[in-house]
């Protein structure tokens, strides 16, 4: 009976009444249903319209989906990227009174892309490489918080363009464990062989449609997360030991972290009795060291490789205006008004589901760059918009809600955009204010 049904949800939307619970899932009208791409999934899981917004919708039992509702909290709270929870829908009952499975609801992803939406015909040996490195650094920071994944894959992610590379999100915790005291070596390995099986599996996949370049090897991409993610976790957690006259060594661990997006909560230091040699050992590492700064002094909550890029840009700015002593928020500030709003508010409106701002940002400094070095001279940056808007944004696909291939039939009832609303919209842009 519809009085049975039980919704749980941390801020419950009203729109969730309205969807056809009494239903299953696979015979929803379409109404209700948004065809977007997805990923190999053990459950039924389609994507719905909630209130202008697109979630996925997957059916399991109670037990399940509760368990994975609050594996998506924590691991929230711990703030490791992975999918927004929103409700868990239990004692759905159909027409005649018969029982239907409960349903776990999470926000899709803006701008996010799985990995089978990252290739058009074909998938590049590079593309492959960047996709492991992404879901090799994604399970370094699950690790780090001492989650144990259980079921690592490629179709158990979505991925998110970070500045030529990707950012990792994971998607399904239905097998996860959160473990307080940490993961043991077993438990990791572990992981990682799963990860390894999985993702040769999926590269065979594509391979075996006709959707892989010749002479991609799948087990050499599988091989890759493996060394990617020991190379990470080395510079994240292994003891260093040095001279007591080395004292230099310590800053130059932290910088070293510091550069590949890690800050150090806390460190262990212990020096011999004589006081001739210093072992250090990082014992708290938090992600996001480029993420924090730019929010601080921007606002700006963009992915790790975005947040590097624009910072690096913020600080050419600063230096190019001979204000290397004025106070930093202020010249960022400067920097978002003259510089990084402009370009934004630049992109036609009927082109802002392409890509989120910091990635359009990010593209047009490579396009200024490539620019210029066709030319051999620096290339106005209103002259490089104009040509990165015609040439390059107006051909791309729209990346804010995901159509599939070409060789799928969908449809996209809803198109939605993270870039910000401008209320000016036919506000006249100065283009000298674009340094």
């Amino acid at each position: 009976m519809r009085d049975a049904l039980s919704i749980t949800a941390s801020r419950v939307d009203p729109g969730l009444l309205t969807l056809p619970w009494s239903t299953t899932l696979a015979d929803w009208p379409s109404s209700n249903i948004v065809y977007l791409p997805k990923g190999i999934s053990r459950h039924l899981v389609r994507f719905a319209n909630l209130s202008g917004r697109v979630v996925a919708i997957k059916e399991t039992t109670e037990q399940m989906a509760r368990r994975e509702y609050d594996m998506l909290g924590n691991l929230d709270r711990l703030d490791v990227p992975c999918v927004q929870r929103v409700a868990v829908i239990a004692g759905r009952t159909d027409a005649s009174g018969e029982p239907l499975p409960a349903a776990l609801v999470t926000a899709h992803l803006k701008f996010s892309l799985p990995y089978r939406a990252l290739f058009t015909q074909v998938l590049r040996p590079d593309t492959a490489t960047r996709l492991v490195d992404a879901l090799a650094a994604l399970l370094v920071r699950l690790h780090n918080v001492g989650f144990f994944w259980g079921d690592v894959s490629l179709s158990n992610t979505l991925f998110r363009r970070d500045a030529g590379a990707f950012a990792a999100y994971l998607v399904d915790a239905e097998t996860g464990e959160l473990h307080e005291s940490g993961l043991t070596p077993g438990q990791r390995a572990h992981d990682l062989d799963v990860a390894r099986t999985n993702i040769a599996g999926e590269i065979m996949d594509l391979e075996a449609g006709g959707r892989l370049e010749g002479g991609v090897d799948a087990i050499a991409i599988a091989d890759g997360i493996v060394s990617s993610y020991h190379a990470l976790w080395a510079a994240l957690t292994d003891k260093e030991s040095f001279g007591a006259e080395e004292a230099w060594r310590l800053t130059e661990r932290v910088q070293r972290l510091n550069d590949l997006g890690f800050d150090i909560g806390e460190m262990s230091i212990k020096t011999t009795a004589d006081g001739t040699r210093v072992s250090i050992q990082p014992k708290v590492v938090d992600a996001g060291h480029h993420q924090r700064r730019l929010i601080r002094l921007t606002g700006l909550d963009v992915e790790e490789n975005q947040a590097r890029r624009l910072l690096n840009d913020l600080d050419e700015f600063r230096a190019r205006i001979s204000r290397l002593g004025d106070d930093e928020e202020m010249v960022a500030h400067e920097w978002l008004t003259r510089v990084f709003e402009p370009v934004v508010k630049a992109i036609p409106w009927d082109l802002r589901a392409k890509l989120e701002p910091a990635e359009v940002f990010h593209q047009v400094l490579e396009h200024r760059w490539y620019m210029s070095q066709a030319r051999g001279k620096s290339v106005p940056l209103a002259e490089v918009l104009t040509s990165y808007i015609d040439d390059v944004l107006r051909h791309r696909r729209d990346e804010a809600t995901l159509m599939g291939p070409p060789t799928e039939t969908v449809s996209l009832s809803v198109i939605t955009s993270s870039m910000p609303v401008v209320e000016d919209e036919d506000e006249e842009i100065d283009w000298r204010d674009l340094v």
